[in-house]
């Protein structure tokens, strides 16, 4: 049995023990695939790893940066108070309408705002929006800009803020300093501002599972 299958065998078995059938997220899965989304959705345990960290955390406010369906959107949503309020963007407008289609579908379109745009001009049109920090903030979008969305994020941050930032491993691909693809580069350049900047402390985290050989950097503003 190879790597992958015992990895997968083994996440099905996280999700038969510890993460009940639940049928909006299931058809949010299929929605995504029947419009044809890339296959980019966290796993299941790495949803419910988001909603856990949400609930830890009491987090009323979350940005996160890179919708596609909403499936993340609607884990970390469902951990959020009354008053909380989850914002995301999001480039395709494409990715977008089904993102606003599931979201409505679980019943959170009172709590989400999609906003459709370059992230990184979102980003700046926030910050001179003096916009209120965030209490969590996931980056999960096009990786040869995270140096770049992690400044933001720590632009729009308070102590205690949680940052985490998605496939920071890529099969251990980030250990080449020499690589021409521009997702390692910017990942390189994420992990180095995360040990850089005072303002953050942070960890990264290996993960194998049905999506693979990858990783979660996880930090928190100090």
């Amino acid at each position: 049995m190879s790597d992958i299958q015992v990895w997968s065998q083994m996440d099905h078995y996280i999700e038969e023990n510890l993460i009940p059938k639940d049928a909006i997220l299931e058809q949010v899965l299929i929605n995504n695939q029947q419009a044809s989304l890339p296959e980019y959705d966290v796993s299941p345990a790495q949803g419910k790893l988001l909603q856990l960290i949400v609930m830890m955390n009491k987090a009323k406010r979350i940005l996160e940066i890179g919708t596609l369906g909403g499936y993340s959107t609607i884990w970390m949503a469902r951990a959020l108070p009354v008053d909380g309020r989850l914002i995301t963007l999001e480039y395709d407008p494409h990715h977008a309408k089904v993102a606003g289609q599931n979201i409505k579908l679980a019943g959170l379109e009172d709590k989400v705002d999609i906003r459709i745009g370059d992230a990184s001009e979102q980003l700046g049109q926030m910050e001179a929006e003096q916009i209120e920090a965030f209490d969590m903030i996931f980056i999960d979008a096009d990786k040869n800009n995270n140096a770049r969305y992690l400044q933001y994020a720590l632009q729009m941050s308070h102590p205690g803020t949680v940052i985490i930032g998605d496939n920071v491993v890529r099969e251990g691909a980030i250990l080449d300093q020499h690589s021409n693809d521009g997702r390692v580069q910017g990942i390189r350049q994420f992990y180095e501002l995360l040990a850089e900047d005072p303002r953050i402390t942070a960890t990264s985290i290996q993960t194998v599972g049905s999506k693979g050989y990858d990783g979660f950097a996880i930090g928190i503003v100090i």
